[in-house]
């Protein structure tokens, strides 16, 4: 599961930026760039994010933006992923109280940044293009890392049991929150994450003893 580095996107630009100035060398030019990004498809969705688009909006030429990104789509997998970074993995030594720390973090992304937007416009883009496909693929695979390192360590202390299916617990620990913002379109209510990790390890942990007896 990702974590903004930032919030909401800002469409202010640099006011020293002049109108088609190259991508300097630095982070600091490239994360201007990345973040014009975002703001483009939080603004106009996948219909208006070209790289004619974001270079206005990063105040670069779209040359200059084609020799650092190859297509739109590219700048769009680098986009997500420099922003949306995997949450920090917990161990405070007890698996519900880690995974309360991610799923948390997880509401907060999900409430209060602009990610459910503009991760619908990337899954869109992914839909109809099988090589961000692809890329989408791998980078939910990096952001479901977290709850899996938490299953496996509790696997190891003996808090779950051994033959968990780590895969299939983080899909019911993470999709009623997917469900409710993207499905339902429902506000997410306090004490969803609690009753939501009690449910999925109870049922599992239970489901393992009765298997063993």
């Amino acid at each position: 599961m990702p974590s903004a580095k930032s919030t909401k996107p800002s469409s202010a630009k640099p006011a020293s930026a002049k109108q088609g100035e190259p991508i300097s060398r630095g982070a600091g030019a490239r994360q201007r760039v990345l973040r014009a990004a975002l703001e483009v498809l939080d603004e106009h969705g996948l219909p208006g994010f070209t790289m004619e688009a974001v270079a206005r909006r990063a105040n670069a030429g779209k040359a200059t933006l084609y020799r650092h990104w190859d297509s739109a789509g590219a700048l769009l997998i680098d986009a997500m992923d420099a922003t949306f970074q995997p949450f920090p993995v917990p161990d405070t030594g007890q698996v519900e109280t880690d995974l309360a720390h991610l799923l948390t973090a997880f509401v907060r992304l999900l409430e209060e940044t602009p990610f459910p937007r503009l991760l619908a416009a990337f899954v869109d883009a992914a839909e109809r293009d099988p090589a961000l496909a692809a890329l989408h693929a791998d980078l939910t695979e990096r952001r479901r890392e977290p709850v899996l390192v938490v299953l496996d360590r509790a696997r190891e202390r003996g808090q779950l049991p051994d033959h968990l299916d780590a895969e299939l617990v983080t899909d019911l620990l993470t999709s009623p929150f997917f469900y409710r913002r993207f499905v339902a379109h429902r506000p997410i209510p306090d004490g969803m994450v609690d009753d939501v990790i009690a449910h999925v390890l109870g049922t599992r942990i239970s489901a393992g003893r009765r298997k063993s007896s």
